[in-house]
C-alpha cells in the first residue's frame, strides 16, 4: 500500500506569501528609512569635523601669528636688561640691579611661554619639521649639562647625568628629543627642593620584535604627583595645584608639547610618581627612526660600563 502526502491548501499558502512580503516591504521601508537617518547623520558629523578643523587651523594661525607679534618687544626688553646688568650707561645701585635682574627673569620666562605657543601651534596645524640624523648621546648629554649649570642656584639639589650604557649612537631629530628632556629637566628642578635629579638612558627590545628602542628617564625626590593627576598632566594647560605651583609662573604647555613630539618622533612619555617621594618622567623612542641610513654605524655602537657625573652646584 502506497502512502500519500496531504496537499496543502493553495489559498493558504497564497496569504502566508502575501504576509510575509508585507512583512518585506515593511521592513525594507524601514530599512531604507534608518539608512536615510545614517546618511544625515553621516553627513552631520562630517560638517562638524570641518567646522573644527576650520576652528583649529585658525586657532593655530592665531597662536603663531601672536606669538611672532610677542617675539619682538620681549627680544627688546631682554636686550635692555643685558645693556643695563652690563652698566653700559653707568653703575647700578642694589635696588636697581635686583628690579632689572626681576625683569631679565619675567621676559625670559615669557619668551619660554611664548616658544610653547608656537611649537604647539606647529604642532596642531602639522607643520612642524622632523629632521633625523645620527648623533653621539653623550654629545646630547654634555650639552644638557651645560645649558643647566647656570641655573643650578639650589646648593641642596645636585643634577646627575648617568653616562649612558649600551649605545652610543641613535637616528633621530636630536633637537626635538633634547626640547623633551629639557622640559622634564626644568620642571624637576623647579619642584625639587633637596636631592637629585637623575637623567639617564637605557636600551632595551622593541614590542614584537620591532626596532629597538631607548627610554630617556628624568628621575627626582621632589613633590610627587598623586594618582589621580597622572592622566591630565599630559594635557594642555594643565597644572597641578601645590604650594611651590603657586609661587611658580607657567602655561602648563611644557609636558603637553613633549608628549606631542614624543608621538612625532614615533615615541610615547611615562610617568611614575608618588607624592612626597618624588617622579620620574620618560620618553621612549625607537633606536633609528624609519629610513635611517646604516653606513657602518651599528657597528659603533658599544656597551661600555658607565659612571654618573654629577654637575657641580652653581
Amino acid at each position: 500500500m502506497k502512502d500519500t502526502m496531504p496537499t496543502d491548501d493553495p489559498a493558504a499558502l497564497i496569504d502566508a506569501l502575501a504576509t510575509s512580503q508585507a512583512q518585506v516591504e515593511a521592513l525594507q521601508a524601514e530599512l531604507d528609512e534608518t539608512n536615510r537617518g545614517v546618511l544625515a547623520l553621516y553627513a552631520e558629523l562630517d560638517t562638524q569635523a570641518q567646522q573644527l578643523r576650520q576652528a583649529t587651523e585658525l586657532k593655530s594661525r592665531f597662536l603663531a601669528y601672536m606669538s611672532h607679534e610677542f617675539r619682538t618687544p620681549i627680544s627688546s626688553i631682554r636686550s635692555l636688561t643685558r645693556l643695563l646688568l652690563d652698566r653700559v650707561d653707568g653703575p647700578l645701585t642694589d635696588e636697581q640691579e635686583k628690579q632689572i635682574n626681576f625683569i631679565r627673569t619675567t621676559s625670559e620666562e615669557f619668551a619660554d611661554m611664548v616658544n610653547d605657543l608656537l611649537d604647539l601651534a606647529k604642532v596642531e596645524a602639522g607643520r612642524i619639521d622632523i629632521s633625523p640624523a645620527w648623533f653621539e648621546l653623550v654629545d646630547l648629554f654634555a650639552a644638557l649639562r651645560g645649558m643647566f649649570k647656570p641655573v643650578l642656584v639650589n646648593p641642596d639639589v645636585q643634577l646627575v647625568f648617568e653616562e649612558p650604557h649600551g649605545i652610543s649612537q641613535l637616528f633621530t631629530d636630536d633637537a626635538k628629543l633634547s626640547q623633551i628632556l629639557r622640559n622634564y629637566i626644568s620642571n624637576a628642578l623647579k619642584f625639587t627642593a633637596q636631592g637629585e635629579v637623575r637623567v639617564s638612558a637605557v636600551t632595551a627590545p622593541g614590542a614584537d620584535g620591532g626596532e629597538d628602542e631607548i627610554t630617556f628617564a628624568v628621575a627626582d625626590t621632589g613633590i610627587g604627583i598623586a594618582p589621580e593627576f597622572h592622566d591630565a598632566i599630559f594635557q594642555d594647560f594643565t597644572q597641578i595645584g601645590s604650594p611651590i605651583q603657586k609661587r611658580l609662573r607657567g602655561t602648563g604647555l611644557g609636558l603637553s608639547l613633549s608628549k606631542r613630539l614624543a608621538e612625532l618622533l614615533g615615541g610615547r612619555v611615562g610617568l611614575r610618581s608618588e607624592p612626597g617621594v618624588g617622579s620620574v618622567f620618560s620618553v621612549t623612542l625607537p633606536l633609528r627612526l624609519p629610513g635611517a641610513p646604516d653606513a657602518g654605524h651599528d657597528a659603533a655602537r658599544a656597551a661600555a660600563p658607565g659612571v654618573a657625573t654629577e654637575v657641580p652646584d652653581a
